[in-house]
């Protein structure tokens, strides 16, 4: 069980700098103290693993329409619904949330491959016999 324990630790820290960081280059983000950018990491981790799945499913006909493009959409609205459960997290408007939804998103996946890339058990090995199965 502990081996789960130290990658959710890894992710929620990640999410939490890279909100921390888009808190600092947008204006309209703001959090009141370290322990709302803490538990926003955590919510926002909640709601990407079990909200925004129904989302998608739900609008899948739209994100069809769009090629894709409706899933900013719900990346925006899985930070605004973080920032109106969390006391300490202010954001200003859906365009606010909108850009820095994607600035969060690529900033957490470059961060992670470089602090994850490391790991021996994501990477795969061809077999030395040459016989895949």
């Amino acid at each position: 069980m502990l081996d789960h324990v130290s990658p959710f630790l890894l992710h929620w820290g990640i999410t939490a700098i890279s909100l921390w960081v888009a808190s600092r280059i947008f204006r309209g983000i703001k959090f009141t103290s370290t322990w709302s950018l803490i538990v926003s990491a955590l919510l926002l981790g909640f709601a990407n693993a079990i909200v925004k799945p129904l989302l998608i499913v739900l609008t899948l006909p739209l994100t069809f329409l769009t090629f894709g493009l409706f899933l900013l959409v719900i990346n925006a609205l899985m930070i605004l619904l973080v920032s109106s459960l969390v006391s300490g997290f202010k954001v200003s408007s859906f365009w606010t949330a909108f850009f820095a939804s994607i600035f969060v998103s690529v900033l957490s996946f470059l961060m992670g491959a470089f602090v994850i890339s490391d790991s021996p058990s994501r990477t795969i090995q061809m077999p030395h016999n040459g016989i895949w199965l």
